[in-house]
């Protein structure tokens, strides 16, 4: 499991690409931020990499930073280029197919506290 980021605590993460970098015929990735409220996630792609459909009780944010994806929400398809965003609110089923080498990152954040519900 990841290290524990106090919420109260800033943190930089820096130089990425190189620490990061894509890995030919493979999916990689390293946790950037985690604690109760949110867990931050890098993520690289080498084209024709996937995710199968999953879910999560988080509310999600994924940025697609570079590359080329098809990445299925509930069953809708949406091609994400550069900096595109998509939204998934908590329990959304989604996919993903990396159509070129991409780097994207993920925001979980856990409603029930965000809210405090």
């Amino acid at each position: 499991m990841a290290t524990l980021t106090p919420i109260t605590e800033s943190t930089a993460h820096l130089d990425l690409a190189t620490a990061l970098p894509v890995v030919r015929e493979s999916t990689t990735s390293r946790v950037l931020v985690n604690n109760d409220l949110m867990r931050v996630v890098q993520f690289t792609f080498d084209a024709g990499e996937m995710l199968t459909e999953h879910t999560s009780p988080r509310a999600v944010v994924v940025q697609l930073v570079s590359g080329r994806m098809r990445f299925t929400v509930d069953g809708d398809e949406h091609l994400m280029g550069d900096g595109d965003i998509i939204y998934l609110a908590p329990g959304a089923a989604h996919a993903l197919v990396a159509d070129t080498a991409c780097r994207m990152t993920l925001v979980m954040v856990d409603v029930a506290v965000a809210t405090g519900v």
